[in-house]
């Protein structure tokens, strides 16, 4: 299966952001977009004055990590705007004290493919128990919160010993990883198992994002 590419919207140009909507149109597998609320973790990104108008003009699907607490107060409403993908952090899941199967399953009766997100700092084992219920685990490649970090080598490593359980339980789970991802590790992201890469800075401060995306995927 060819790698996926979701351009992360939290890299581009705000004062234009239709027009890189466009262009993500044209060229992307997906939209990728960062909710932040300052609480889960350390910064503000956009909410629904942003997404809203957004949806209506994107016809790549949107790919929403919610990177906030509580964040099955929003599901419902996240999923009326015809998401392909919505995905929250197991450790919001455990703040509340909820099963985050259950909140993934919650997630699908609504529409969209549910996800289960974790920073680097949490084991990829704590997500075995729940990739029933899940259709895609993102695993994060720097800390949630800000754009621009650094890749975290060890990512290769989960990304594979996640991989390895998702085939050892013949589950078509998806692997999603987000985080530093550019030219120089998608490939070899892809040849460990990932399926879809989360990619901001490598394409929208590309000379041409359109042929970064293209290179990117293959």
């Amino acid at each position: 299966m060819q790698l996926q590419v979701a351009p992360s919207l939290l890299s581009a140009d705000f004062l234009h952001l239709e027009k890189d909507v466009q262009m993500l149109n044209g060229h992307a597998d997906l939209i990728h977009l960062d909710v932040m609320d300052g609480t889960l973790v350390p910064n503000l990104s956009f909410g629904f004055s942003i997404i809203e108008p957004l949806s209506k003009v994107a016809t790549a699907p949107l790919d929403t990590h919610l990177m906030i607490v509580h964040p099955d107060k929003y599901f419902a409403r996240f999923a009326a705007l015809g998401l392909r993908m919505l995905s929250f952090h197991l450790e919001a899941a455990r703040q509340e004290g909820r099963d985050a199967g259950e909140m993934l399953r919650e997630i699908k009766a609504l529409g969209p493919q549910a996800g289960l997100a974790i920073n680097p700092d949490i084991p990829v084992e704590d997500v075995f128990p729940y990739l029933e219920d899940a259709d895609f685990i993102l695993v994060m490649s720097v800390f949630a919160g800000f754009g621009g970090q650094a890749f975290i080598p060890e990512t290769f490593e989960r990304v594979r010993t996640l991989k390895a359980e998702i085939k050892r339980r013949k589950l078509p789970c998806k692997i999603e990883v987000d985080g530093g991802v550019g030219l120089s590790n998608a490939a070899a992201l892809h040849e460990a198992g990932v399926d879809i890469v989360v990619a901001g800075s490598s394409v929208f401060k590309s000379e041409d994002p359109a042929a970064t995306i293209a290179a990117l995927r293959g």
